[in-house]
């Protein structure tokens, strides 16, 4: 009798390792396609802003310095290799074409070109849907982690060497709240 209660035990923690396993397994590949979606999205908007800075630089070219930092950000994205440096250099990008697209504002030509306006609206659609799959992301991170961090889950998460995902979070200077004034000049 004490041989089959040992049995079912062991067979019961067995089950219970395995299912362990496999959840943390399905948790991680998830994430990992959450990721590939936002890295689809961060290619498709590479590829948008050559075009884009081709069209501000026709109507501002003494601009030179912010297209080189554009460029520069995009070369340092499009390296990126980490999810951590994918993440800091995205971020840093986006920031820069802000400027971007505040030189546009000083040109109401460029505003009413067609093709300036249809890359600024592929990339305003690109950026909604780089936002959609960020959080559909850390919605998977938020999972993963939370498997990986709880007890008795994290015992073997810690032993198969299972790490935490980061989160993709906005830069510093996109929290900062914006100052509006409406005074008239």
């Amino acid at each position: 009798m004490f041989w089959w209660i040992l049995l079912i035990v062991v067979v019961l923690i067995a089950l219970w390792l395995l299912a362990t396993y496999n959840g943390l397994i399905k948790a991680r590949n998830q994430t990992d396609e959450a990721w590939s979606d936002i890295d689809v999205q961060l290619k498709r908007r590479h590829d948008l802003i050559p075009n884009l800075v081709a069209s501000v630089q026709g109507y501002a070219s003494h601009e030179s310095a912010v297209f080189t930092k554009v460029t520069e950000a995009r070369s340092q994205a499009m390296q990126a290799k980490s999810i951590d440096e994918k993440i800091d250099s995205e971020n840093q990008l986006s920031g820069t074409l802000k400027s971007l697209f505040a030189i546009a504002e000083n040109y109401p030509e460029l505003k009413a070109n067609q093709n300036f306006l249809q890359l600024q609206g592929e990339l305003s659609d690109t950026e909604n849907k780089i936002q959609a799959s960020r959080r559909f992301y850390n919605g998977n991170v938020r999972d993963f982690n939370t498997k990986v961090q709880v007890f008795p889950t994290n015992l073997i998460a810690s032993f198969l060497q299972f790490k935490a995902y980061k989160f993709f979070e906005a830069a510093e200077e996109e929290k900062a709240v914006p100052t509006v004034n409406f005074q008239q000049s």
